[in-house]
């Protein structure tokens, strides 16, 4: 469970760590990858909270909240 407002902008700004698409923004990962997680199960800790969240944001139509957390993340840093 995401905890803060902080944790949602991790979406935006976190890169992957590992794997295919490492160093990519988490917000950038394609739904395909997000739902592979899915059937493999997403990874513990905060990462796979964030993983689960982005994948509900992305195959719920809600990519809209991410181009608003990319512009607050912008603003914060800047």
């Amino acid at each position: 469970m995401l905890e803060n407002k902080e944790d949602l902008l991790k979406l935006v700004t976190q890169r992957m760590p590992y794997g295919k698409y490492k160093d990519r923004v988490l917000a950038d990962l394609p739904v395909s990858y997000l739902e592979w997680f899915h059937r493999k199960g997403f990874t513990a800790g905060k990462l796979g909270v964030l993983l689960s969240t982005l994948l509900i944001i992305k195959s719920n139509g809600l990519e809209h909240i991410l181009t608003d957390l990319r512009k607050l993340s912008h603003s914060q840093n800047g």
